[in-house]
């Protein structure tokens, strides 16, 4: 029995990214980054970290509250010299969008419409996460009308005529 597994399609313009680029590829590098934000208070979301192979180094990429980006950016720049990343960049010109149901983590074709309908419009992922319920694409907010109306058609989701 076949029925839409996906319940909705949710977007979030509240949203800021930072990316530290060269950090140590270590143990608890990622928890030396992302405590201290959490203990000022500030909520952490779509957490992306990706070493580079061979080379001891790596990339984090989170996203923050917009109106958190630049307390957030203060703890990090205040940890510099602890944490050793190259480089920090940020953008809060993005959105997170997400499609939201049952079944999406046993059902990876969910995942791939999204990615595909996305690609389709020519809408550039910056950062993907994925929980049992939903899988979020962070993308630039211009694109985020686009985005929404796009997953609404993609899935059967839109309103009858």
């Amino acid at each position: 029995m076949e029925r839409n597994e996906i319940a909705g399609i949710a977007a979030d313009r509240n949203e800021a990214r930072i990316t530290l680029t060269g950090v140590p590829d270590q143990p608890g590098t990622v928890a030396a980054v992302i405590s201290p934000i959490a203990e000022a208070g500030l909520q952490v979301d779509m957490i992306v970290h990706a070493a580079t192979p061979d080379t001891g180094s790596s990339d984090l990429t989170f996203t923050v509250p917009r109106a958190a980006l630049a307390q957030a950016m203060a703890v990090i720049e205040a940890k510099k010299e602890v944490l050793g990343y190259d480089k920090m960049i940020h953008d809060d010109a993005v959105a997170k969008v997400s499609i939201v149901g049952v079944g999406i983590r046993s059902n990876p074709s969910l995942a791939a419409k999204m990615f595909e309908t996305l690609a389709e419009r020519k809408i550039n992922l910056l950062a993907v996460s994925t929980s049992e319920i939903k899988v979020s694409a962070l993308v630039a907010e211009s694109d985020m009308e686009l985005a929404v109306r796009s997953l609404h058609t993609a899935f059967g989701l839109d309103d009858p005529a």
